[in-house]
């Protein structure tokens, strides 16, 4: 068994991009689950910023049994943005987390000097719209994730969740440059028992860095329990999936971070999310 092999037995990630799409990934879906195959992980999620991949997952999933693979809806304006119709189909198609938007969140685009970006939160409330998809959420038990809001939408948004009864709900990578959380932010939205993603890198300036000291910093101050190891792999730019996967896990071990925290992060945290036995 390879290094990488070892590694990735039973390990579960939430967050990989995959072709096709607008921009090249590395892996098509059936690559990706042939490679998670391979390595010997138990679980999956594609992502894309454009369309719906629970059907494509279960298309993935057919093709190359022996692996779990997952998908969902981001509310970009792609599908509508807060379209409680596309959510509900979602759903019902066996979606296994709901994102809210993300390349085009109303943060991203601002950002881009855009005015045309999905509003989630408006003069301090949830929009009515959201709160419909919440309720969705909440009924059908699946999961809620947080997309490229700021800090304090992101706050405002799982305040209401947890009102609505959304259960699960993952705070994606708050390392990333436009999400930007800091600690003390991280720290208010741990009371509302929320899971933190910490991905492999994050793109500065067009160019990807890792963030294994920052995410380890994070994980220490926030806790392994609150922890979801992901890659967000699938760029070019960055080493294939799994090699990705290996480096992060790796470099958790080698900083003195317990397997069984390794194991709670990669493995038991994420099976939750997606209603998986832990």
């Amino acid at each position: 068994m390879s290094e990488t092999e070892n590694l990735l037995q039973g390990v579960i990630d939430i967050h990989i991009h995959t072709n096709p799409d607008i921009r090249t990934r590395r892996l098509s879906d059936l690559q990706l689950a042939t490679e998670a195959r391979r390595v010997g992980a138990r679980a999956i999620v594609i992502k894309s910023h454009l369309v719906t991949t629970m059907d494509r997952a279960t298309i993935a999933r057919e093709a190359v049994p022996g692996i779990d693979v997952f998908g969902g809806i981001v509310l970009n304006a792609q599908v509508g943005g807060l379209n409680a119709v596309a959510v509900d189909t979602a759903i019902k198609m066996g979606a296994k987390l709901v994102w809210l938007p993300t390349s085009f969140s109303s943060n991203e685009r601002r950002r881009q000097g855009k005015s045309d970006g999905v509003e989630t939160v408006v003069d301090g409330q949830v929009v009515p719209a959201l709160v419909q998809i919440l309720k969705l959420i909440a009924q059908s038990d699946i999961a809620l994730a947080t997309g490229h809001l700021t800090p304090a939408e992101t706050l405002i948004v799982v305040e209401e969740a947890r009102k609505q009864g959304v259960a699960k709900i993952v705070v994606n990578h708050p390392e990333w440059a436009t999400v930007d959380m800091s600690i003390d932010d991280q720290k208010r939205l741990a009371q509302f028992d929320v899971y933190f993603e910490r991905c492999y890198a994050r793109n500065v300036g067009g160019k990807y860095e890792k963030n294994f000291e920052r995410n380890l910093q994070a994980m220490e101050a926030l806790g392994f329990e609150s922890t979801i190891v992901a890659t967000d792999g699938g760029q070019v730019e960055n080493p294939l999936w799994s090699d990705a996967l290996a480096e992060y896990i790796g470099y958790l071990l080698n900083a003195g971070v317990p397997k069984t925290a390794v194991d709670l992060m990669t493995k038991q945290n994420p099976a939750r999310v997606l209603g998986l036995s832990a």
